[in-house]
């Protein structure tokens, strides 16, 4: 018996461990859904519909294939056990996980039970992420050889083993109340493969230019990143219809054509960074609780302000950007990175919050929530790895520069739908009163400027250069040959409002 356990990997077509398992022997295909994991304060309803969309078009793959998939609820080892006291595993499948800690723990679990039953626990890789990394040295080649190696097809046939039915567990069994997410995206394996296509025949042409305003962002990204999460599509396959779709425009030399070679380019290297910060969290797990650079432990450890925090979640904020980028993400469960990034460095610098509260919380709201990146990304906005560079984004000049006819604020913010385009990002200065919108809850300049002499203080600490140095050897890229540079400290002394824009690229 080959029981293939669907994590984060559900589909069938170049699923490594589903097409060795089925030619070892009769498969078994379950997925366990684990009540525990779904109480972790960094999981949602809106996660368990994405999930539930993938499950039912796994299901029908499955079958076409032979055998219905076995859908259990309750705890990872019962179920396995119950599974091995009915059928004895031989052995059990499935693909190496990097995800949130509470799986990280279970799979210990599971690890011991496997020995324990001598049964063997075969888990191919399903990206580029390595497993017991010696060195980040050569990772990027790496990498690109996972990305190049053959997709593996589906099993040509399963043997049908049991008749038991596709039981979804409801939301309310796993203690899940609805978010409010109005425009979730559609999960399953043919919503990743028409975004696929989309992406590569029409959306994609302006990614480079587009993909950082949510004006365009919203059509122009490939939306994959929650399919990607969940594993309706590999990243290997993205990849190769990415570097397929290049050498077609390498053949004609059209203005247009110059526009997609840029755009699959920028479109690439994110693939490839994708898997660069999963890496972080599979050598270093506690980054998803602990600052990545020690020197930083003494940052923001004063009971946190809760008011500060509600306003910031629910988009009252009294800035106009960071509102609806707020509101839009409650609903939709989706927003571009660079409004990503100026969400936790808002919560970070300017409401001087510690970053794990507000991670959390945009753990529950992204769809594509990818532990790794959610976490590595948290707290490079939040200044704690110790070794890139400090960007405190200004919430006003990034609505100018990324919204300047007020276009995504007026969708997301309808209290500021009237207000004059001179005064959309300033409400403030506005002669007419806004009613039901708040005043700033903060003062912009002043928060900005005093957040940079505290993080910048403990930058150029004695300690800092060493720890930081460390790091780096453990999870810097490699891709160009980057060295830690140290900003020399007269050019930041006073710390004006010039200094300040100079270190922070908004």
């Amino acid at each position: 018996m080959q029981v293939v356990w669907f994590k984060r990997d559900l589909r069938t077509l170049d699923h490594e461990a589903l097409y060795r398992a089925s030619i070892a022997g009769d498969v078994l295909p379950i997925y366990i859904f684990e009540p525990e994991l779904w109480n972790q304060p960094d999981l949602s309803h809106r996660h368990y519909k994405f999930l539930c969309d993938c499950l039912a078009e796994l299901e029908i793959e499955l079958k076409e294939l032979g055998q219905n998939l076995i859908i259990k609820t309750g705890n990872a080892i019962e179920i396995l056990n119950q599974i091995h006291n009915n059928h004895q595993i031989h052995t059990l499948w499935s693909h190496q996980e990097t995800w949130n800690n509470w799986t990280y723990k279970r799979d210990q679990k599971v690890k011991k039970w496997i020995s324990k039953n001598s049964i063997t626990w075969n888990q191919p890789t399903q990206n580029g992420v390595i497993r017991n990394l010696k060195s980040r040295n050569g990772w990027s080649k790496s990498w690109h050889t996972k990305m190049i190696k053959p997709i593996y097809g589906e099993p040509k046939k399963l043997t049908k083993l049991t008749n038991n039915s596709y039981n979804l567990p409801n939301a309310k069994k796993l203690r899940l109340e609805d978010d409010n997410c109005s425009i979730v995206q559609k999960g399953g394996r043919s919503e990743a493969l028409k975004m696929l296509d989309s992406f590569f025949s029409q959306r994609g042409r302006g990614y480079t230019k587009e993909v950082s305003s949510p004006v365009t962002a919203y059509d122009s990204c490939s939306r994959l990143s929650p399919h990607l999460a969940f594993g309706t599509i590999s990243i290997r396959e993205v990849f190769q219809k990415t570097e397929a779709e290049k050498k077609i425009r390498l053949d004609t030399f059209t203005k247009d054509n110059n526009l997609w070679k840029t755009s699959l380019r920028s479109f690439s290297s994110r693939l490839r960074w994708h898997c660069h910060f999963i890496q972080k969290l599979e050598d270093e797990p506690c980054i998803e609780y602990e600052n990545m650079h020690s020197t930083y432990n003494t940052l923001r450890q004063d009971p946190i302000n809760w008011v500060y925090l509600e306003a910031w979640k629910k988009g009252q904020t009294g800035f106009p950007m960071i509102d609806a980028c707020m509101r839009a993400l409650i609903s939709t469960g989706w927003l571009n990175f660079r409004m990503r990034a100026m969400l936790v460095s808002f919560a970070s610098y300017h409401l001087w919050l510690h970053w794990r509260e507000p991670a959390i919380y945009l753990a529950r709201l992204f769809t594509d929530y990818e532990p790794g990146i959610h976490y590595s990304q948290a707290q490079m906005q939040s200044g704690t790895t110790g070794i890139n560079s400090i960007r405190i984004y200004n919430p006003i000049k990034q609505g100018l520069d990324h919204d300047p006819e007020g276009k995504f604020i007026r969708k997301w913010v309808p209290e500021l739908a009237d207000l004059d385009i001179k005064y959309i990002h300033k409400p403030w200065e506005s002669r007419i009163p806004v009613d039901n919108y708040p005043s700033p809850i903060v003062n912009e300049k002043n928060a900005r400027q005093a957040a940079a002499r505290n993080i910048y203080a403990l930058r150029y600490s004695s300690m800092h250069k060493e720890i930081s140095g460390n790091i780096f050897k453990k999870h810097g890229s490699r891709k160009k040959n980057r060295h830690i540079v140290e900003i020399n400290k007269k050019r930041v002394a006073s710390f004006t409002q010039k200094n300040v824009q100079q270190e922070m690229p908004f």
